[in-house]
């Protein structure tokens, strides 16, 4: 995996092929065409009780430039990715990074910091190269779900 640490906080407000938004509260970039993606979001929009979180598909002008912006190719399923206070998480730690922070049910998710890492982004790659084929496909911006609706950036 990529180690997005390498990038200095906030790098992507001087990349020219990021268009600028805002960046003060925590998103997450997920692939807006698959189920589990989309159900995770739908998931996270429930849970996150203080509306903080926003949602970015990778296929956005947005999400695929801040995913290029750390190396990532936005067609690639390790695309999931947390950005919060200007540093990007990506795979099974991001989602255990976005679990803990939303809270509740969602802490259910760092127990997976028992693995180690190769172990986690082992594991993240395996789902993630078959999400399709294991979970579907599905438009993200179709979903009638308002509470998910409120929280996609573009």
């Amino acid at each position: 995996m990529i180690d997005l640490r390498a990038k200095a906080a906030h790098a992507y407000r001087d990349d020219p092929a990021v268009p600028a938004f805002d960046d003060t509260a925590p998103i997450v970039i997920v692939d807006g065409a698959c189920l589990l993606c989309t159900r995770s979001a739908r998931l996270l929009s429930r849970l996150d009780k203080s509306g903080a979180f926003r949602i970015c598909p990778s296929q956005s002008r947005l999400g695929a430039g801040i995913l290029r912006h750390y190396g990532l190719d936005p067609a690639d399923p390790d695309t999931w990715l947390y950005l919060v206070d200007g540093r990007a998480y990506s795979s099974l730690d991001a989602m255990i990074r976005v679990g803990r922070r939303v809270g509740g049910i969602g802490r259910a998710a760092v127990v997976l910091r028992v693995l180690p890492r190769f172990v986690q982004d082992w594991l993240y790659r395996r789902v993630a190269r078959n999400r399709y084929w294991l979970f579907g496909r599905t438009d993200m911006f179709a979903l009638p779900d308002e509470g998910l609706r409120r929280r996609l950036i573009e």
